[in-house]
């Protein structure tokens, strides 16, 4: 008897299941999501009119139809067997690396003595850091071709990897040291309470803390690099020693332009970078504000 009351009011008790709740738009919520869609929409037609014309046959390329009759998936084969698109894809990814890999050797160090110690002229070096972003790398061209041409460094690839990491450095320490900054000191005494240097303190506490700056440094850098024209056309003249972007611009001759070659290999040129962002893009927005709450 006791059981079957007990087992009344544990019936009793049970709770019924709610209907589900009917989702409900608001017609702000559908007025912002159709003006998200349309302006994404205005970005991607520059890249899929680029696809579509990467495809193109030549002799459809003057036809006002925006799809061609025959796609030509051939073109991307023969741009890449008739040109040194593939020995300009290598040497990008070199001075992309490795600039790359420079400034955060660089800019690492950097950030965080400034971020952790308080010396003399810290403000200055901070502010010099920040000019240093206003010069424009063609404002100073000719006195890097000097440079490097008196140092018989022109059609090599540490030239390029030298100067775009120098263009570059300034942002990376600016960011990881407001980035650092952010970032309790007391964490690392803590670990060096427990036996650890200052650089263990640094490696295992303080880099991992700050992995969202570093990621941002890298992709602003690998892909500033990864873009570079200028420099790329002046201090080389060699076609395999060339960057990617000098070579997709060989395909604009004197008096024609060879566009579906042009657009295959431009095309080829922004799959890489895409990958890339796809890869670290959940690191991007937190690093982008780095530092700027405390």
């Amino acid at each position: 008897m006791a059981t079957a009351t007990a087992t009344r009011g544990s019936t009793a008790r049970t709770p019924k299941p709610r209907p589900p709740k009917k989702r409900s738009f608001k017609p702000r919520t559908l007025v912002i999501t159709a003006v998200a869609w349309l302006l994404a929409a205005l970005f991607l037609a520059p890249y899929l009119e680029m696809v579509v014309t990467a495809l193109r046959p030549k002799n459809e390329l003057r036809d006002r139809t925006y799809l061609p009759q025959n796609f030509e998936w051939s073109n991307f084969i023969e741009v890449w067997k008739e040109s040194e698109l593939g020995q300009n894809l290598q040497v990008t990814l070199l001075v992309a690396g490795g600039a790359t890999l420079l400034v955060l050797l660089v800019s690492l160090p950097a950030a965080y003595y400034t971020a952790r110690m308080r010396f003399r002229g810290r403000k200055l070096f901070l502010l010099l850091v920040l000019v240093t972003q206003m010069f424009q790398p063609t404002a100073l061209l000719v006195g890097l071709y000097r440079e490097f041409h008196q140092l018989g460094m022109l059609n090599s690839v540490w030239t390029l990897i030298f100067t775009n990491a120098a263009f570059n450095l300034a942002f990376a320490v600016w960011i990881l040291t407001a980035y650092i900054s952010s970032i309790p000191p007391e964490l690392e005494e803590a670990a060096m309470v427990d036996g650890a240097s200052r650089f263990g303190a640094m490696v295992k506490v303080t880099l991992p803390l700050a992995l969202p700056g570093v990621v941002t440094a890298v992709i602003f850098t690998f892909i500033t690099s990864w873009n570079e024209f200028v420099m790329g056309l002046t201090l080389t003249t060699e076609p395999d020693k060339q960057p990617l972007t000098v070579g997709i611009n060989n395909f604009i001759g004197a008096y024609t332009v060879e566009w579906n070659y042009l657009f295959a290999a431009s095309v080829v040129a922004i799959v890489p970078v895409i990958v890339l962002f796809a890869f670290i893009e959940r690191h991007v927005v937190s690093g982008l504000t780095a530092g700027s709450v405390k």
